[in-house]
C-alpha cells in the first residue's frame, strides 16, 4: 500500500499531522451506552390507574440522546410477558440494519428474561427521530425521543435556541391496548378508539376535571427562542398542533433541514417528527396559553357525520407559562387566574389547508446541506394505497363496513398474506451456517 502526501511538510511531519487530525475525529465521536430495561409500571390517566408496559419505569420511555457520527449502543432487557423489539425509527442503519429492531423481519423478539444488544451507529443525519416497540401494539406506551446533535463545531444552519424540548404527542386507552388489537384482528373490523390524546404522556384539562394536574407545563421566558422536538407517535392518527397566539417556525422534519417556513398550525403524521422554533412574546403578555393537538381525518368527506366511536375527534392540550418578570429567579408557576387562551385549530377534514403546509416543505439545499436529488429517471412505479375487505371465512363472526367482511389493507388491491415460514427462518434456510 502506498501514501501520497501533498502537503509542504517533510513526509515524517505530514504523517503526524495526519495522525493527529484522525485522532481529533475520532475524539468527536462517541459510543453512547443506553440500558433499557422493560418493566410493567402503574400509571394513573384519565381519573384511573392501569399497569402499561414501559422502558425503565417511564411513560414516555427515557430520551436517547447522541451526536451525528457517534455509536450508540443499547442493551435491552424484557422484564415482562410479552415479546419485545425496539426500532430507532428513521435511524438510517448503514452497515448496521441488523440493528433495526422490526421483530421477525430483522430480529427474533426478545423473549421474557432475555437480553438484546442494539449497536448502530448514527451516519450522515441529525435532527429529532424516535425509538418504539415493533411488535403488535406495544408501541402505544413503549416509546421515546432520539435527539441527534450536529457534530461539535457544527452549528445549526438557525440561531441556536434558548433551549431545546421533546414534545411527544401520543394517545391514552382506558382498555389494555393489547386485548384492543387483538379484537380487531379477530372480528376484521376497526379498532376501538383511543379515549385522549396526550402531550408527554398527559393528556391535559379537557377530558374531565381530575386531568387538570395530568398537564404537561412549558415554561417560558419572555423574549426567548425555545426549539421544540415534536413527535407523533399517535398510533394511527395524523394530528394537528398549534399554541395560542403564537407562530411557530419550521425549521426540520425527520432528522432533514428544512427551507424555514412560519405557520400557526402544523400538521404531523404518526411516527413523523418535526423540528419547531417558538419565540416568546417580547414582554410578559400576563395570559396562558394551550398548547393542542386534535385530529386530522384527511378521507372524511365534507359534510358526512362522524361514527360515533369512529374515530377520537377530542384535544390533548398541554400549556404555555410565561415566567413572571417579578421572580426572574424562581421557576414560573400557573396563575389560574390568569386568562387561558385557546388556538383556532383547523376543522378535522380541512385537507386544503394540510395541501397548503405540505406544499411548503422544502429542502435547505445550502452548501453545507445540499439536497441531492436525481434528475434523470430510469423507470416510474404508480402505488395505490388503500383499504378494502375480504369475505369473511365460513363459520367465522366479522365486523367489517359490509356484512360478513372483513377488512384488508392493500397496494395496488393486493393484501398481504402471513407467509407458512418466517422470513428469519427463510434466510436461514437459503444461507445455511
Amino acid at each position: 500500500m502506498s501514501m501520497v502526501i501533498s502537503s509542504g511538510l517533510p513526509a515524517p511531519c505530514s504523517l503526524l499531522m495526519a495522525t493527529l487530525m484522525l485522532l481529533i475525529v475520532q475524539a468527536q465521536s462517541f459510543t453512547r451506552h443506553y440500558n433499557f430495561n422493560v418493566q410493567m409500571a402503574n400509571v394513573t390517566r384519565l381519573c384511573a390507574t392501569k399497569s402499561i408496559v414501559t422502558v425503565n419505569g417511564e411513560y414516555p420511555g427515557p430520551a436517547l440522546v447522541a451526536r451525528e457520527g457517534d455509536r450508540v449502543v443499547v442493551r435491552v432487557t424484557n422484564h415482562v410477558a410479552h415479546n419485545m423489539t425496539l426500532h430507532w425509527h428513521g435511524v438510517r442503519q448503514l452497515r448496521n440494519g441488523w440493528a433495526d429492531g422490526t421483530a421477525y423481519v430483522t430480529q427474533c423478539p426478545i423473549q421474557t428474561g432475555q437480553s438484546y444488544v442494539y449497536n448502530f451507529t448514527v451516519t450522515g443525519q441529525r435532527g429529532t427521530l424516535w425509538w418504539h416497540a415493533h411488535i403488535s401494539w406495544l408501541r402505544a406506551t413503549v416509546h421515546g425521543a432520539i435527539v441527534v446533535l450536529p457534530k461539535h463545531g457544527v452549528p445549526y444552519p438557525f440561531a441556536a435556541p434558548h433551549m431545546e424540548v421533546p414534545v411527544i404527542l401520543g394517545e391514552w386507552w382506558r382498555a389494555d391496548t393489547e386485548a384492543v388489537i387483538t379484537r380487531a384482528l379477530h372480528t376484521g373490523g376497526p379498532s376501538d378508539v383511543s379515549d385522549a390524546y396526550t402531550i408527554n404522556g398527559l393528556p391535559g384539562p379537557l377530558y374531565n376535571d381530575c386531568c387538570a394536574k395530568d398537564t404537561f407545563k412549558l415554561k417560558v421566558e419572555p423574549g426567548k427562542t425555545y426549539m421544540l422536538r415534536l413527535i407523533n407517535a399517535a398510533l394511527n392518527n395524523e394530528l394537528f398542533f398549534s399554541i395560542a397566539n403564537h407562530t411557530l417556525t419550521v425549521v426540520e422534519v425527520d432528522a432533514v433541514y428544512v427551507k424555514p417556513f412560519t405557520v400557526k398550525t402544523l400538521i404531523i403524521l404518526p411516527g413523523q417528527t418535526t423540528n419547531v422554533l417558538l419565540t416568546a412574546k417580547p414582554l410578559y403578555p400576563k395570559a396562558n396559553f394551550y398548547m393542542s393537538a386534535a385530529l386530522y381525518l384527511g378521507y372524511q368527506n365534507p359534510g358526512t357525520p362522524i361514527r360515533p366511536g369512529y374515530i377520537n375527534n377530542s384535544t390533548g392540550a398541554a400549556i404555555l407559562v410565561y415566567q413572571k418578570p417579578s421572580s426572574p429567579s424562581t421557576p414560573s408557576s400557573f396563575d389560574k387566574d390568569l386568562p387561558l387562551l385557546k388556538p383556532a385549530l383547523p376543522r378535522f377534514n380541512d385537507t386544503s389547508y394540510v395541501a397548503n403546509f405540505t406544499s411548503k416543505l422544502r429542502s435547505l439545499a445550502t452548501p453545507q446541506h445540499p439536497a441531492v436529488v436525481p434528475r434523470s429517471i430510469d423507470k416510474q412505479f404508480f402505488f395505490t394505497v388503500g383499504t378494502g375487505t375480504f369475505p369473511c371465512p365460513i363459520n367465522t363472526t366479522c365486523q367489517g363496513p359490509i356484512n360478513r367482511t372483513r377488512f384488508a389493507a392493500s397496494v395496488n388491491n393486493v393484501s398481504f398474506v402471513l407467509p407458512s415460514t418466517a422470513l428469519l427462518d427463510r434466510v436461514a434456510l437459503l444461507h445455511p451456517g
